[in-house]
């Protein structure tokens, strides 16, 4: 279990919103957080602290008058931690190459993968040869509907109609080299982790699996480690101290260290 850290964009800024308030339309989303600080900031924190495997999200889609603006400060980032950081929101087969080159470890998508609700497996194979399969992360960040979870796309707002299942995982490890996995219900909330979804992730044996939302304590991570049998990696955003939340960075790593 290693702790991920994270750099979330939005309209030019690096913030901690809750997911599921994160709208297109006019931009919008309920903030925990919005920094001072540009993107490059925090990758060179990271990178002093020797922290891989971190992710910067775009998340403001390509059409909106803010995109390049957040797209500039992903790249900051990228540059201020080459090899050291994922990158995310919008990726697809014609830019992937560009965010590789610029700095990124390995590219995340999501909505581009899926079509009418079902996972378009002509796109996911090209976009996996663009990127290389090793480079590619999945992001298959789910909300619960009844009794199971489904994969949301579109910055979390719309459902499709996949089933988060360990068939499922089995089937598009094939294409990837890891898996994003945010509980979109409870990101950015600081109430709790998703424990019947990280039960499920814990007890499925493949590629490495990062899960995002709800932590908001110590105790959380314990659980968190405890369900997911140490299998799970996790990113903490809006609960960290970096970003206005109650727990430190400092000791969350130290935590990992001591686990480690």
């Amino acid at each position: 279990m290693r702790f991920r850290p994270c750099i979330d964009i939005h309209n030019g800024k690096v913030k901690q919103i809750v997911g599921g308030s994160l709208q297109d339309a006019g931009d919008a989303a309920s903030e925990n957080f919005v920094a001072e600080q540009d993107a490059g900031f925090f990758a060179k924190l990271y990178r002093r602290h020797g922290l891989t495997g971190g992710h910067v999200i775009l998340l403001n889609p390509a059409s909106s008058a803010y995109y390049e603006e957040t797209k500039r400060q992903a790249l900051l980032a990228l540059r201020a931690w080459p090899g050291g950081l994922q990158l995310g929101g919008g990726v697809n087969e014609t830019n992937a190459a560009e965010f590789l080159e610029a700095g990124a470890s390995h590219v995340i998508a999501t909505s581009y993968v899926f079509r009418d609700g079902q996972v378009d497996f002509d796109r996911l194979r090209r976009l996996s040869a663009a990127a290389g399969r090793e480079r590619l992360v999945l992001d298959l960040s789910c909300r619960k509907k009844g009794d199971a979870y489904y994969i949301v796309t579109d910055r979390w707002q719309k459902f499709t109609d996949v089933r988060l299942s360990h068939g499922v995982l089995d089937e598009l490890a094939g294409y990837c080299g890891e898996f994003l996995i945010h509980a979109a219900d409870v990101e950015g909330r600081q109430k709790g982790i998703e424990e019947e979804l990280v039960r499920l992730l814990g007890s499925w044996r493949g590629i490495p699996v990062t899960y995002a939302g709800g932590v908001g304590s110590y105790a959380d991570l314990e659980t968190l480690r405890r369900l997911g049998q140490n299998r799970l990696d996790v990113t903490v955003g809006s609960a960290l101290d970096l970003f206005g939340g109650p727990l430190s960075y400092r000791k969350v790593l130290e935590l990992f260290t001591e686990k480690s």
